[in-house]
């Protein structure tokens, strides 16, 4: 199977490496954190309270690292009307008359503007969106095990209002 790359638009790029580094940053300072977190009153709760935000904190620095080994990063894709990371895409599903429209990526909070919605390319539809073209239905199942369908109806890149 080929891995889809990480398609990442510049300002995403941008925000996500300074959160690392602030992450990285916290962590190296930690021991002296601890002990203002703590204090004279380390008991049980606090202690696990401790636990609870370094492995949520090691968490997302591992998911950071991963996003950004190997980036593309600020490169549109070819506007010819083929589905692939970082393409704005114009679904319609089966039968249904409206439209969604979503953006080929993946999702990091605070990442793109509010309001678009991000169709991860590990999720069931953005893994079999990618190489479709417009006007080409496509099918997939969902996590349930359903079968579903939807139209490309557009393709294009995406594009940040600057």
């Amino acid at each position: 199977m080929t891995e889809t790359p990480v398609w990442l638009a510049r300002s995403a790029y941008e925000r996500l490496t300074i959160e690392l580094a602030q992450l990285l940053r916290q962590r190296s300072e930690e021991p002296d954190m601890a002990e203002q977190f703590v204090g004279d009153r380390a008991d049980q709760n606090t202690e696990q309270q401790l636990l609870t935000f370094r492995r949520e904190r090691e968490s997302r620095i591992r998911k950071l690292q991963e996003l950004l080994q190997n980036p593309v990063v600020g490169q549109d894709p070819p506007d010819d009307g083929v589905a692939e990371p970082g393409m704005v895409l114009t679904i319609r599903y089966e039968d249904d008359q409206e439209t969604e429209t979503v953006l080929l990526a993946h999702h990091e909070e605070g990442a793109y503007p509010a309001g678009l919605v991000i169709c991860s390319p590990d999720s069931p539809l953005g893994m079999a969106l990618p190489g479709r073209r417009q006007g080409e239905r496509v099918r997939y199942v969902l996590p349930d095990g359903q079968p579903m369908e939807v139209t490309v109806i557009r393709a294009v890149p995406y594009r940040p209002e600057a």
